[in-house]
């Protein structure tokens, strides 16, 4: 396939995104942009405070990184992008933007996995303490279109090598 696609990195927080992005675009040739510097400031400074984010606080993101992934597509460069991207309504609507041509990577793990992940991050806005209000947010992509899931109770090069070969399998190759 030599279209240009965008990839999503997804899944709660602790799991991942940004170091599996990040091998993923090296694989790739692709640019990686970390979501969560694309939040409003206000988004930030609420989840600092452990104040979990309301759809309507995630729209203005969503719309963003969606911007984003559509600029690039239109330079027929492909992106890889980390977000939650929690739930289905989120996906759809990030689909949207990217004219479909779009796939998620979802790193799926244990809460204890990502409780201990999250305890060892330094310099992260995101508290433990918000992992609950992800959990109980997250609707799982299983069966959706374009989606390849990964367990994250691997290394990251473990990790990023299953996704790749998940992508592979869907026809996104670097």
């Amino acid at each position: 396939m030599n279209e240009a696609h965008a990839i999503i990195v997804m899944g709660v927080s602790g799991c991942g995104k940004s170091s599996v992005g990040e091998k993923l675009a090296e694989a790739l040739h692709l640019q990686f942009v970390e979501g969560d510097a694309l939040h409003p400031a206000s988004n930030v400074e609420k989840m600092s405070k452990g104040i979990p984010l309301t759809d309507e606080d995630r729209m203005p993101w969503l719309d963003r990184i969606g911007e984003d992934m559509k600029a690039s597509l239109e330079k027929g460069n492909g992106i890889i992008v980390s977000c939650s991207a929690l739930k289905r309504i989120y996906r759809d609507r990030l689909r949207a933007a990217a004219g479909g041509n779009l796939f998620f990577v979802y790193l799926e793990g244990s809460r204890a996995l990502l409780t201990q992940r999250m305890g060892e991050r330094k310099g992260h806005f995101m508290p433990v303490s918000l992992l609950e209000s992800q959990l109980a947010t997250l609707e799982v992509p299983t069966g959706e279109p374009g989606v390849v899931t990964v367990d994250i109770d691997d290394t990251v090069d473990g990790i990023a090598a299953t996704a790749l070969k998940g992508l592979a399998s869907l026809g996104v190759t670097g």
